[in-house]
């Protein structure tokens, strides 16, 4: 049975060049692709693919690691991702933490990734100081999405989640609301996210820059999903005079918000406004106003940064986005613009910030008495 070596020697070209041509990477030059591909042909080579990558000294695979895959963000993220290595000839290999720091540490702390992958995706997944010890001991290249956490060597991309919030706040004052209540995310999370402070920053700050002292008691604290947010308004009711508005720091949150008030024969948006956090696939179909985010971007821009520099394509700054029908200079990262993926004293830490923008739809108005 012909090998990869045959037809190596038969061209003149080393392993690693037959695996790079037979996969059609643009680091081959043009003459010796077709030499390559002649002997190919005349040893009558059939190409595994698992073992061109090895001849490069290369696994094809990078690992992603996603908190909980059954949440909105997270699949969106993935699938974007998956869909980009596999047209760049990689392979992926999904961690879903499920939310136990248990297994974040599995992943992170053994041997489960080492000659596995060639690079690691971390999706909104918190790291520590002996988790940075453990991935520099990997000795492979990552990026992070949607992370507070700055990995040495490693780019991120994410949002401004702090403006995100202060946008959807500033949309409730500017109708006219004044007593606004948040809902966010739980703080006895065994992964200890941050992406919840970041949106309750944003909230108090909006309110503040508009002369009102946030009220505690508006603030309340839920896990990030329907049911979450269901409980987190219920709790909202129990303690007194309702909101006439309510910030909720993800769409799914939003919803379930929404759900309570309506059990509780409030109406949205005439008694209470409600606005969330994401642009979620539902929140149209519910009328639900938004502070949309580019989720599915911001893994395909991630897997590009990731992938681009393993297969030999060079990194483009990433080109402005056009948001159709909304106004994109609303919230987010300056007037419709991303920040670009490299500039003058930049490191590779530094993060890339993809714009959000407000939605308007049913679900908020001014308040009654206004």
């Amino acid at each position: 049975m012909t090998r990869i070596d045959d037809v190596a020697r038969l061209a003149g070209v080393s392993t690693a060049t037959v695996s790079r041509a037979l996969r059609g990477l643009p680091t081959v030059s043009a003459a010796t692709r077709r030499r390559v591909l002649a002997a190919a042909e005349q040893l009558e080579y059939a190409v595994s693919p698992s073992a061109s990558r090895l001849a490069g000294g290369r696994t094809g695979t990078i690992a992603v690691v996603v908190p909980r895959i059954t949440r909105w963000f997270f699949a969106t993220v993935v699938e974007a991702v998956e869909e980009f290595v596999h047209q760049s000839g990689y392979d992926l290999l999904l961690h879903n933490l499920g939310g136990r720091e248990q297994t974040r540490q599995r992943v992170l702390h053994t041997a489960n990734l080492h000659k596995r992958v060639d690079a690691i995706m971390l999706v909104a997944t918190p790291l520590r100081p002996a988790d940075l010890t453990a991935l520099a001991k990997l000795e492979l290249s990552g990026v992070t999405v949607s992370s507070g956490t700055v990995v040495p060597g490693w780019p991120c991309v994410r949002i401004d989640d702090v403006d995100a919030a202060r946008t959807a706040t500033r949309h409730l004052l500017d109708l006219g609301h004044r007593r606004i209540a948040h809902i966010s995310g739980d703080p006895d999370d065994e992964l200890a996210f941050t992406t919840h402070l970041d949106r309750r920053q944003g909230w108090r700050d909006a309110l503040r820059e508009a002369g009102l002292d946030p009220d505690p008691a508006l603030d309340v604290e839920s896990q990030f999903t329907i049911d979450g947010g269901t409980r987190a308004a219920e709790e909202l009711l129990r303690r007194g005079e309702p909101p006439t508005a309510i910030f909720a720091a993800c769409d799914e949150m939003a919803m379930g918000a929404m759900t309570a008030l309506r059990d509780a024969g409030l109406r949205v948006p005439q008694d209470v406004s409600v606005i969330g956090v994401d642009d979620h696939d539902l929140a149209r179909v519910v009328g639900l106003s938004t502070i949309a985010q580019p989720a599915a971007e911001q893994g395909r821009l991630a897997a590009q940064m990731l992938l681009d520099p393993l297969v030999g394509r060079r990194l483009e700054a990433p080109a402005a986005t056009a948001h159709h029908g909304v106004d994109p200079t609303a919230g987010g990262a300056g007037p419709g613009r991303r920040q670009p993926a490299a500039r003058d004293g930049d490191t590779p830490e530094t993060p890339v910030i993809l714009p959000t923008h407000l939605i308007v739809r049913e679900s908020t108005a001014p308040p009654r008495a206004h």
